[in-house]
């Protein structure tokens, strides 16, 4: 998955344009991307649209003599020229050509056990609509069961996510119900979730109002276990399952995060950029939500700054400040080393964990081939997960 760096110069570019590739995308309606090129492999892919342009200003012509796009109504050219002034050399419609939807690469689908279902639903409110895709395990027969919400990363889809995380085997495994909402290309151009906006930092607006709806209608027609409902994500999903289950703590008992970022981490691309590139300038105290939250990491996570990792799980310290880490370290087989912190109240009750995986990049850790963005060489993160949920509740 990740771009070879060389050790010189162009390792500092090279690194600079990563970032960019992994920028959030602003709502806009953008041209149909040309047809997608396997080879690429980053999870964040760079924002749409910015006009064709050619490097016309030059040492003679300061870019400060020249308007700046209106951030509203041209949000990537505004990037772009953003950039420009930084003297950050990046084409951003070069990078669009080269981008990828990996959600339409053709996966083999699993195929499911007798019984069981991957069934599609939809829901709406005033803030919009999204499809979701809900796994129901062949052992399901009207009985209770937990619910497992889970956000895809830029450029997946529900299919993908699934089978890269293999969350529905272990729903089969242990009878839980794990949903999949699906960002669309028309609100954010490369599917990642608007984690960057304010309207989506809110309660009852904007993206997490639709998510927690999705959950909620789950749970009106399906016997869940409504101390068991959990929200998780990889990346921009990552970054949006924090939001929602801090702000929808009745709601959500507990809450993972895969390569994601702090609450509110940014208001605007600019500020996202920062955030991933150096992790939040200052944690949000709206974020001080006292849900336990499981957190995954590489540490060699060029995309988003494994710094973020750390204030996710500061963050949630807030609120205990009678917790006490314990560390304990290993190894997977013939895979990476990792470092896991256990934050556990006086009377043993966890309330985070934050497993750093040493030499992995923005990937799911233990995940399978047979989805975008794994890598199989690290812990499994959707059955340490499940495990951490099934602990707190």
């Amino acid at each position: 998955m990740k771009l070879p760096f060389l050790a010189n110069m162009r390792d500092v570019a090279q690194k600079l344009q990563q970032t960019m590739q992994g920028m959030p995308l602003p709502r806009a309606a953008m041209p149909t991307p040309p047809a997608p090129k396997p080879a690429m492999r980053d999870i964040n892919p760079p924002p749409p649209g910015a006009a064709t342009r050619t490097e016309s200003n030059d040492a003679g012509t300061p870019p400060q003599h020249q308007a700046a796009p209106n951030p509203a109504t041209n949000p990537t050219e505004y990037a772009q020229d953003m950039l420009n002034r930084m003297g950050i050399k990046i084409d951003l419609q070069a990078n669009i050509d080269r981008a990828i939807d990996v959600g339409t690469v053709s996966h083999p689908a699993a195929a499911l056990p007798e019984g069981a279902q991957f069934i599609r639903g939809s829901y709406s409110n005033h803030a919009g609509s999204r499809n979701y895709k809900l796994y129901i395990p062949s052992s399901y027969h009207g009985q209770a069961m937990p619910l497992l919400v889970m956000l895809h990363g830029c450029t997946q889809n529900p299919d993908d996510f699934a089978a890269g995380t293999q969350m529905n085997q272990l729903a089969e495994e242990m009878e839980w119900l794990v949903a999949y909402p699906e960002q669309t290309a028309g609100n954010n151009q490369s599917k990642c979730w608007n984690w960057f906006n304010a309207i989506d930092q809110q309660h009852g607006q904007g993206e997490p109002s639709i998510i927690a709806g999705i959950a909620q209608q789950i749970i009106d027609e399906y016997p869940v276990n409504e101390r068991q409902v959990y929200v998780a994500g990889l990346s921009a999903g990552g970054a949006m399952a924090v939001i929602v289950g801090t702000l929808y703590p009745e709601l959500f008992a507990a809450v993972g995060v895969h390569s994601g970022l702090p609450f509110a981490s940014a208001q605007d691309l600019p500020s996202a950029l920062t955030a991933m590139k150096r992790g939040a300038a200052k944690a949000h105290t709206g974020g001080n939500s006292s849900q336990p939250i499981i957190v995954f990491h590489g540490d060699s996570d060029t995309t988003v700054s494994p710094r973020n990792g750390e204030q996710v799980i500061e963050q949630r310290l807030n609120s205990h400040k009678d917790a006490r880490p314990s560390v304990q370290s290993g190894t997977v087989p013939n895979g990476h080393r990792y470092t896991q912190t256990t934050h556990v109240k006086k009377d043993g009750t966890p309330v985070g964990e934050h497993w750093v995986v040493h030499g992995a990049g923005h990937a799911w850790s233990g995940g399978s081939a047979h989805g975008s963005y794994t890598d199989a060489k690290g812990p499994d993160a959707s059955r340490e997960m499940l495990r951490f949920f099934s602990t707190v509740s």
